[in-house]
């Protein structure tokens, strides 16, 4: 078993490199990044404990393992959140990061204080060491910590599901279908009696399901409202706005982006709800955000395209 968590370890540690090839050319996703050196310390930590010859020493490796797993959690809420269109004030962020640094702690103490593990003892089985734990008054805070975490994510997807936008529901519903599994994993860990670690495999499957979500994004515009962004003319003729249907307003937009630049499916459906003429108000409740979630898309909006209000957008139209 021991070879297993390294293999799996070492597909781990393929996915920050990757990131930065593909994903972080485009478009900047911090989450993303930490989540996968979360789930490289989880996994290097399960391999740690493995090949561990003394409790001490599988105890550190044990902690190392918690260290990532306290923030994967995290991480998968925040991504999820941001690709169903929602913004969180730097506040709730912080105390989200501070909740996960106490967890941490706590498992930390471990070896000095039995709140967590009363005590612990290393055994061995198919070639592979592992801890037998004796738990303490506080364990349950893991349980309760992972809980909650899980449904705030079905909450948040169930709300995405319920927008009419088919790409929306179609994104929601892979998601959930990737929340699911690792709670499936998570549960069949806890009633069945076996020496592996099934939560390795799970968040090694998690990882390069958001990773294939985040490159299939990349190059995602509704295709089904407007062609492919096409690079306008030299010398276009000039554009009456009036005269112009949403899905012409979107290519003539969508082809001053950078090379390097694409929108996300939200920051898409809020530009065609602007070319449409609707208000920050109006567009929050048609895409069933908050109004600071809509201005938090709109600056990302205009960030990319180089420009700070909507008469900068609007004058795109008429440019000659």
């Amino acid at each position: 078993m021991a070879v297993a968590y390294g293999i799996i370890f070492a597909l781990s540690l393929l996915m920050p490199p990757l990131y930065f090839l593909t994903v972080h050319k485009k478009q900047d996703e911090p989450w993303l990044f930490v989540l996968f050196l979360c789930v490289c310390a989880v996994n290097l930590g399960y391999l740690l404990i493995s090949v561990s010859q003394t409790v001490e020493f599988a105890l550190w490796a044990n902690k190392i393992t918690y260290f990532g797993q306290v923030f994967v959690p995290l991480c998968m809420f925040m991504i999820i959140s941001k690709l169903c269109g929602f913004a969180y004030k730097k506040w709730l962020v912080g105390m989200l990061i501070g909740l996960a640094a106490v967890m941490f702690g706590i498992v930390f103490t471990t070896g000095w204080l039995d709140w967590y593990y009363v005590s612990a003892t290393l055994e061995n089985a198919n070639g592979a060491s592992y801890l037998v734990k004796e738990y303490g008054i506080l364990h349950p805070t893991n349980l309760i910590y992972v809980v909650v975490y899980f449904v705030a994510m079905i909450v948040t997807i169930g709300i995405s599901l319920k927008k009419n936008r088919d790409a929306s529901q179609k994104l929601a519903g892979f998601m959930l279908a990737i929340v699911i599994g690792n709670i499936g994993m998570w549960i069949v860990e806890k009633i069945v009696e076996w020496n592996f670690e099934m939560l390795s495999i799970s968040y090694l499957m998690s990882v390069f399901a958001f990773y294939f979500v985040y490159i299939l994004l990349q190059d995602y515009i509704l295709k089904k409202d407007l062609p492919n962004p096409a690079v306008l003319e030299e010398k276009p003729t000039i554009v009456v706005v009036d005269n112009l249907t949403v899905g012409e307003k979107m290519k003539i937009v969508l082809a001053q982006l950078t090379a390097d630049k694409t929108l996300t499916v939200k920051e898409t459906e809020v530009l065609e709800q602007m070319l449409d003429g609707k208000s920050r108000k109006e567009i929050a409740k048609a895409l069933g955000v908050s109004e600071n979630t809509a201005k938090t898309h709109v600056a990302h909006l205009y960030e990319k395209l180089g420009i700070s209000s909507r008469q900068q957008l609007l004058a795109i139209l008429y440019k000659n």
